[in-house]
């Protein structure tokens, strides 16, 4: 299923997080087993799936995507990806949804608007539990969207942090210190 989105993607210039990238995605999810992840930004469910198919049994995807219309093919890839008893989906903008989300997070990936990576951090940070981890994509990119957040993440002393060059783009991983 991730190489059929990848195609599509390719055909109509989505920016999923590809292969490349992906796979510091996954590894982050073996290595730290988190049983609830948030996700913020699901487009058409690419990271979504690759999510749900490394968590540890039980685990859960819990999903924001603002645009209707992109949540319903995500929600058609991760039923054809047979990830749906993993996933939990909503439909909004981020910045609303995340308050009434009052799970305990043991992880947050961060694929949305570049310039609201801090916000959305920062709305479900009292959640996540320490030693939880924040992954965000594009931070090479778009490092001056994210300045704010990638200062905090850095320099604040919560998160001891690491930025991971991947070709033309980079991630950064924060693990919670406190």
């Amino acid at each position: 299923m991730l190489k059929e989105i990848e195609v599509l993607a390719s055909r109509r210039f989505l920016p999923i997080i590809g292969p490349e990238r992906g796979r510091y995605l996954a590894e982050t999810v073996r290595k730290y087993r988190p049983v609830t992840v948030l996700e913020v930004g699901t487009l058409i469910g690419y990271s979504t799936i690759l999510i749900a198919t490394n968590l540890p049994a039980g685990g859960r995807v819990l999903t924001i995507e603002i645009n209707p219309g992109s949540a319903k093919r995500a929600e058609e890839n991760i039923e054809k990806a047979g990830m749906s008893a993993r996933v939990e989906q909503y439909v909004g903008n981020a910045l609303q949804v995340i308050p009434d989300i009052k799970k305990e997070l043991d992880m947050v990936f961060l694929d949305a608007a570049k310039d609201e990576y801090l916000r959305y951090l920062k709305l479900c940070e009292g959640r996540l539990r320490k030693s939880g981890v924040v992954f965000a994509d594009n931070v090479k990119m778009f490092a001056r969207d994210m300045a704010d957040y990638l200062d905090y993440v850095r320099k604040s002393g919560r998160y001891r942090s690491q930025f991971i060059g991947a070709g033309s783009d980079a991630v950064e991983i924060s693990v919670k210190v406190v």
